[in-house]
């Protein structure tokens, strides 16, 4: 595996820990339809949340969540909408990332709560 691969499975997997302390219940990790797929499916209170995790090795190019593009944001609304619609899920929808990068030999979580809006 790619070593950008490792640190994304490196991410993801802190991302799940993080949300789980922060009390969160993780329905889904990397669910996908169709091109898209959703890092972490989540729900805490009566809100789902959908998460993008962006992992970054350093901030040399930018923040992680910069990296959360249009065309990744039109993805992630079509795949939400088949998940919310397979499962008749009548809940709040929010769409969240966290960013993670590192800074020495340990890394910083950022959870970016409503990151985005679907139109």
């Amino acid at each position: 595996m790619a070593e950008h691969n490792e640190l994304g499975k490196l991410g993801e997997e802190m991302a799940v820990d993080f949300l789980r302390k922060e009390g969160y219940t993780i329905l889904e990790t990397n669910w996908t339809f169709q091109k898209a797929e959703i890092d972490i499916i989540a729900r805490k209170e009566e809100t789902l949340a959908i998460i993008e995790v962006k992992t970054r090795s350093s901030l040399e190019f930018g923040l992680p969540q910069d990296f959360v593009n249009p065309k990744k944001i039109q993805l992630l609304v079509k795949a939400v909408d088949a998940f919310v619609n397979e499962r008749s899920i009548d809940q709040n929808v929010r769409f969240d990332i966290i960013a993670i990068h590192k800074e020495g030999k340990s890394f910083v979580i950022e959870h970016l709560i409503d990151a985005f809006y679907h139109f």
